[in-house]
């Protein structure tokens, strides 16, 4: 697909409307973006205070779903946020 420039877009698939915060939290489970992308990002969307809190605990589903579906190398990370949460 493109644009009206002739230039190539992307649709992401797996789009929905939902907390921007389990997003964001998403792009930093496996290494995240350039810092310069969470300058503009948090410039644009603001923060709530306590993001870092609950970052871990939007990731959580992420992890679990990794570890369902590629075995124990996520069972570390799964524990200690859940202790994290306990």
């Amino acid at each position: 697909m493109s644009d009206e420039n002739g230039q190539p877009m992307l649709i992401d698939p797996a789009v929905y409307v939902g907390c921007n915060e389990a997003d964001i939290a998403m792009t930093e489970l496996f290494g995240g973006f350039d810092s310069r992308f969470y300058m503009a990002y948090f410039e644009a969307m603001g923060t709530v205070p306590g993001y870092e809190e609950r970052r871990d605990l939007y990731n959580l589903y992420h992890l679990t779903n990794h570890l369902n579906l590629f075995g124990s190398a996520y069972l570390s990370a799964v524990v200690r946020t859940i202790e994290r949460y306990s």
